[in-house]
């Protein structure tokens, strides 16, 4: 399990590295320029070059690349151009609500997909598994944002149960806040999780020793979730991190949906800026955090079957 876990780790470093180069080459190509962004199309042209050789950018790629892997290494992830702040403290400020939003939609995921798939699963090709087939169906084929709008419409606009957007104030107001864009960021991960573990579930289930557990006396729901469920959770598990790993990246519509101040909303405002330092640091953060998660998933799948670090 160590030297399994030391490969990945491995692995895992050199996938942050080439996050960290694809996106300083890919922001550099990008056209537009950062000054003129910040001082207006009414801007000369020295005092455009002046503050492009304050920031560093009259400089070639090369070296501007190694100062910002240099940077990176020191844990300084620059000055916004358009905040006149610290990178660093940019993303401290927000980072807090799409990890938020991510456990939350997470959550959520797990909840509305595992009694489904179980349900699904022990009535094969019945009319439960029917509507649950086709309500996986119709959820991956409707987008989240409009999900959303009907989530607000209904909860907000005419119940007034939850608030419409925002944050909310203290720990009980974030929750609340949360519940609505949580569970439409879910919406584009149940359906698909629904059929994998359902998928799962029905071949565990023509397994042997499942035989020899139903012969054993145990009851039907001991069998599905303490035996079945099990054994089908390695392929959800995998599957789990990549749609979390994909939420991670793709939270910038919810977060404009519901008026959420998360990295998703300052990412977006920031390539409309031509906000270099943020843009590639708030990157850096995504990318790291979604290779962390991947490597999370297969030591956790790789605990869950030896046959995986065997292999």
């Amino acid at each position: 399990m160590l030297r399994y876990a030391a490969r990945r780790v491995a692995a895992a470093v050199l996938v942050v590295f080439g996050v960290t180069l694809a996106t300083f080459l890919l922001m550099h190509l990008e056209p537009g320029d950062p000054a003129e962004a910040v001082l207006g199309i009414h801007a000369t042209p020295s005092a455009i070059a002046a503050l492009n050789h304050q920031w560093g950018l009259t400089s070639s790629v090369p070296v501007q690349l190694g100062h910002f892997l240099a940077q990176s290494f020191r844990g300084d992830l620059g000055q916004s151009y358009i905040y006149n702040v610290s990178v660093a403290s940019l993303i401290g400020a927000r980072i807090g609500q799409t990890a938020a939003l991510v456990a939350v939609a997470t959550v959520f995921a797990v909840i509305i997909s595992v009694p489904l798939s179980a349900l699904a699963a022990s009535r094969q090709n019945g009319l439960a598994d029917h509507v649950v087939r086709a309500v996986s169906v119709v959820g991956l084929a409707l987008p989240a944002f409009w999900f959303g709008i009907v989530l607000i419409e209904i909860f907000a606009v005419h119940l007034h149960i939850l608030p419409v957007g925002g944050a909310g104030s203290g720990f009980a107001g974030h929750l609340e806040a949360l519940l609505l864009p949580g569970l439409t960021a879910s919406f584009a991960m149940a359906p698909i999780l629904v059929r994998s573990l359902r998928v799962g579930m029905l071949e565990v289930m023509d397994a042997d020793f499942i035989a020899v557990a139903r012969a054993k006396g145990l009851s039907g729901s001991r069998v599905l979730f303490a035996h079945v469920a099990r054994n089908a959770l390695v392929p959800t598990v995998t599957l789990l991190g990549l749609n979390i790993a994909y939420l991670i990246g793709s939270t910038v519509i919810v977060e404009d949906v519901f008026n959420l101040n998360g990295l998703g909303s300052l990412l977006l405002s920031s390539i409309l800026n031509r906000d270099f330092p943020v843009v590639q640091a708030i990157t850096l953060v995504l990318g790291t955090a979604v290779v962390l998660l991947n490597l999370a998933t297969d030591l956790l799948a790789a605990r869950l079957d030896p046959r995986i670090r065997l292999r």
